[in-house]
């Protein structure tokens, strides 16, 4: 008798999961749609969404006042969608820079943000955790109508994270590293608190922001104050966790190379991130310790210059290409994507950068045989990891909270 309760729970999370999961992707639907896309009978889907929308986690939908009627047969089709008050979440975006955090409603709709700048300085000026927290405080108090269903924190990180989940062994920004900040922030507030690569985010929206990818096999690779790279294969994440995400830009490009900030030498981001960009442009030793921060507006003067004709510049986002094209052209041997994105800063410059990632994708023998993959750079460096980070928290409510409510 136990066995078969148990096996009726879990049938029944998994068809809310379905549901949610629906909406999710989709968007607002009719129950007749819901039962297309998840292939449920009329009678579950009826089931389900009633039991969702007394619960308070999805509601009928109003047409909106400027729809066209359209004339069929019955009663017009009534869309369910998310009830927006029912969680919010708080997402932290953390890197060499600035940080970023954001409110979130658990439709997806964005409330509130505070943008901070920081310096290599801030997280030995300010504990981490007591940092992220100040902040935390003052978006609530701004909101105070959103303080009470907090539902989650989630983190976008620059490093490696630790096995357990609460921090970062190592991290190009200064002092964050070996802080068990994400325990520390969830003891404060009593909530979930995730940390998430920014390689996989990027990965992850880059999945959500284009229909075209939602099923491709995709290398989204950041290019910036460091350098990144997520994978899907088929639509689906690739990596144990985000403890086994790529580093693809500490893949080893040149022996005994030029320093990176990781301490190595030899990386491709000693090659093609902003401060290697900066260094070769003004003909800095290979061995000089790498700046600690780039601000946005001089590596844009470095694009500029370069797109003028400056031939340090030019050199400069030449090496660049090289390190990335042939950073890509070693991957292209494990894995064979139908589409590599370029995104971040370094995208404003993929034209730059172009050739010589072409020259580079050209020498690789899977690209001999099937041709090149489509390499594009998207301008806006944040939405797709925004995106990543509001999809992959938000999936997580869904399926792991309210998919389980009795």
């Amino acid at each position: 008798m136990a066995q078969n309760v148990s096996d009726s729970d879990s049938v029944r999370r998994q068809n809310r999961g379905l549901v949610l999961g629906a909406l999710r992707m989709q968007g607002d639907l009719s129950r007749t749609a819901l039962a297309s896309e998840t292939g449920l009978s009329h009678a579950s889907i009826t089931a389900i969404t009633h039991n969702l929308i007394e619960q308070g986690i999805i509601a009928e939908l109003a047409a909106p006042a400027d729809a066209t009627p359209v004339r069929t047969r019955g009663r017009p089709a009534t869309l369910i969608g998310f009830n927006r008050a029912s969680g919010f979440v708080a997402l932290f975006e953390i890197d060499v820079n600035r940080t970023r955090l954001s409110l979130v409603d658990y439709g997806g709709v964005l409330i509130d943000r505070i943008d901070s700048p920081i310096t290599p300085t801030t997280f030995a000026e300010t504990d981490p955790a007591q940092y992220l927290t100040e902040r935390l405080h003052q978006l609530q108090a701004r909101n105070a109508s959103a303080n009470s269903p907090l539902r989650r924190v989630a983190i976008s990180v620059q490093g490696i994270l630790d096995r357990e989940g609460h921090g970062l062994k190592w991290s190009p920004i200064a002092n964050l590293a070996d802080k068990p900040f994400a325990h520390e922030l969830s003891t404060t507030f009593g909530i979930t608190v995730s940390l998430h690569k920014r390689g996989r985010l990027l990965a992850e929206g880059a999945r959500w922001l284009d229909p075209a990818l939602r099923d491709a096999s995709v290398a989204t690779v950041f290019v910036g104050s460091t350098v990144a790279m997520g994978m899907t294969f088929r639509g689906q994440l690739m990596g144990r966790g985000d403890e086994g995400s790529t580093e693809f830009g500490h893949m080893n490009h040149m022996p005994n190379g030029a320093l990176c900030r990781c301490g190595m030498r030899g990386c491709i981001e000693a090659y093609a991130s902003d401060y290697a960009v900066l260094r070769n442009a003004y003909s800095v030793p290979e061995t000089a310790q790498p700046a600690a921060a780039v601000p946005a507006q001089q590596y844009d003067g470095l694009i500029t210059r370069a797109e003028a004709g400056d031939r340090a510049a030019v050199h400069a986002f030449n090496l660049a290409g090289r390190a990335i094209g042939f950073g890509l052209s070693r991957m292209l041997a494990m894995f064979d994507p139908s589409d590599i994105l370029i995104v971040g800063p370094g995208a404003r410059a993929f034209g730059l950068m172009s050739a010589e990632i072409t020259a580079a994708l050209r020498g690789a023998l899977v690209c001999r045989i099937n041709g090149l993959p489509n390499v594009v750079a998207h301008r806006d460096e944040k939405e797709p990891i925004f995106k990543g980070l509001v999809m992959k928290t938000l999936s997580d409510l869904d399926q792991t909270d309210f998919a389980a409510m009795a």
